[in-house]
């Protein structure tokens, strides 16, 4: 069976562990996190799993080798996983954007059918403390949606799901400065699994998502005038992609699913001198709900996602803007989609979480080396997880937030933060 809306509603799935057909929920309800215990504290710290401080970082052993990795020649010692504050609400297909000041704010996500479905709330990682703190709630609840760090320091949140699954226009703005957030003018058109992309001049250029169908296109936000207007519509209309800003300025567009369901190896440059769209070499594996990565070479790594047959796909490859194509690189240890990426320092790339070929949560992580081209198993998550967040901090460490958990069923609070072996 295809994986297509609206009848059959699979990112829901894979966020929320619904299935939506022909307008019909059939939810499996997700139970409360309970908070898992943490494998890697010390006894009798248990306590310290709501958030850490001081002294107490000495007792979560945060900077002590990993307690499920040993020897120095052992690949898994090189990453360490440790429990650190929960977010305040159960939060899965958000977003987290790291603000100007280092503190990363997670927006609006999906709580699950019976714990209240997609959220209004927003909260703050404070890397110091390891505490989420409440801050102003958005005026409309949605997941699936972008948010985009402005050169103002604001934060544009753009379309997504709200209540009904319904997809909905709406933008709003985060001013961290007072913590509140303020409504802008809408999109063009209803749309989420869309793109939302910062150009070089401070503009963010929305392309593609999903309607009523999959969409071909493409409208450009100014911040200054805080108004959109419509730029070039893309070749061919698609959802669950992934833009990549390159160093040259353009935007690369990849993957990606149509209006039949059917994955998608095109790929195509925007070019924000012209407002237009160009083909460039297509994928050697269509994919999509895979991830895209700037490497400082400026080459474009790719990684996982769904192939052509709607399972998950190990395959990694990259794309050399010089060139305009497509080269296979290593294979993932374990074929992934709705995982995460993330540039580390020295060329790495980590990759997190994610469901396999059986819609199992994954634990599992690994590290890409762009010099050697190869990926490597490191350290586990503490927790099964996937439709979660990563982001790199200012001190190099790395916070995962939420998710779902398909083994357990349930949307996920836990947090959990990880760094290098020093």
């Amino acid at each position: 069976m295809k994986n297509l809306q609206p009848q059959i509603n699979f990112t829901f799935l894979l966020a929320t562990a619904c299935l939506t057909v022909a307008g019909t929920v059939l939810a499996f309800d997700p139970a409360l996190d309970g908070g898992y215990s943490n494998q890697n504290a010390a006894a009798g710290h248990d306590t310290l799993l709501s958030g850490t401080a001081g002294a107490d970082n000495t007792a979560m052993r945060f900077d002590e080798p990993d307690s499920n990795t040993t020897g120095s020649d052992n690949p898994l010692a090189s990453w360490i996983w440790r429990i650190t504050g929960k977010l305040n609400a159960l939060r899965s297909s958000h977003t987290a954007t790291l603000l100007q000041n280092g503190v990363v704010l997670a927006a609006a996500g999906f709580a699950g059918e019976t714990n209240g479905g997609p959220l209004k709330s927003a909260e703050l990682y404070d890397p110091v403390s390891r505490i989420w703190t409440v801050t102003g709630q958005l005026n409309v609840a949605r997941f699936s949606h972008t948010a985009t760090l402005l050169q103002n320091g604001m934060v544009l949140v753009t379309g997504g799901t709200t209540a009904n699954y319904v997809n909905i226009a709406g933008a709003e703005l985060y001013d961290p400065a007072n913590g509140t957030w303020t409504a802008t003018d809408s999109l063009n058109d209803k749309r989420s699994t869309h793109t939302a992309t910062l150009l070089q001049d401070g503009m963010v250029l929305v392309a593609g998502g999903f309607g009523f169908h999959a969409l071909g296109s493409a409208e450009l936000y100014d911040p200054v005038s805080g108004t959109w207007t419509a730029t070039g519509s893309l070749n061919t209309a698609r959802y669950r992609h992934t833009a990549m800003l390159l160093q040259n300025g353009m935007v690369l567009v990849a993957g990606g699913q149509d209006s039949n369901g059917n994955a998608l190896a095109g790929a195509e440059l925007y070019d924000p001198t012209t407002g237009r769209w160009t083909l460039t070499g297509s994928l050697n594996t269509a994919r999509y709900d895979h991830t895209a990565t700037l490497l400082e070479n400026g080459m474009v790594l790719v990684a996982g996602g769904h192939d052509q047959s709607n399972i998950a796909s190990p395959s990694a490859e990259l794309y050399d803007p010089a060139s305009g194509s497509w080269t296979l690189t290593g294979s993932l240890n374990t074929a992934r989609y709705n995982h995460t990426a993330t540039l580390l320092e020295h060329d790495k790339v980590l990759v997190t979480g994610g469901y396999d070929r059986d819609f199992t949560a994954s634990a599992s992580t690994e590290l890409y080396d762009a010099a050697a081209r190869t990926w490597t198993a490191t350290a586990s998550l503490n927790h099964e997880r996937g439709g979660h967040t990563a982001t790199l901090l200012e001190n190099g460490k790395v916070v995962v937030a939420g998710g779902f958990d398909t083994n357990g069923y349930r949307t996920l609070t836990s947090s959990e933060l990880g760094f290098g072996r020093r």
